[in-house]
């Protein structure tokens, strides 16, 4: 990571504490993009005993250099069936939420997050430089 990041203060530097409680508000709701590569897709194929081209047909759509997952009319994503039905395998854009740069860049954008999400504020610990790491490297797949 650059060193002037991490330099920097910022509204996170004692560290924040997130844990996902699979309730689905960031899963339903708003319309958005929940973007997937080649490797995610195949993910999900071998999870849900799928060919991959059946879970392309069935729930992605071509989505500039892979896919997008497709979404119900009111913003549901088509993996959210009282629950993540892909939960231990979602994609990486997922995994990483809430630590998106969107919801980072201030402390009011964050608290407006915070007030969607019940899992911010409990569970597992993030420092500063974990959340750092999660924006400009991904999170790995064995964090949650």
């Amino acid at each position: 990571m650059l060193n002037w990041l991490a330099q920097r203060p910022y509204f996170f530097d004692t560290g924040i504490r997130f844990t996902c409680r699979r309730c689905g508000t960031c899963c339903t709701g708003a319309p958005g993009i929940v973007r997937v590569n080649a490797r995610e897709t195949a993910a999900f194929a071998a999870y849900l005993g799928l060919p991959i081209s059946r879970v392309i047909e069935t729930y992605l759509t071509p989505w500039e250099d892979g896919y997008r997952i497709n979404e119900t009319e009111d913003g549901r994503c088509l993996f959210f069936e009282d629950g993540c039905r892909v939960y231990p395998v979602r994609p990486t854009q997922c995994r990483t939420f809430p630590f998106w740069f969107r919801n980072l860049r201030s402390e009011t954008h964050w608290k407006a997050t915070q007030k969607a999400c019940p899992g911010i504020g409990s569970g597992d610990y993030f420092s500063k430089d974990d959340i750092l790491n999660i924006l400009f490297n991904g999170m790995p797949q064995e964090i949650f």
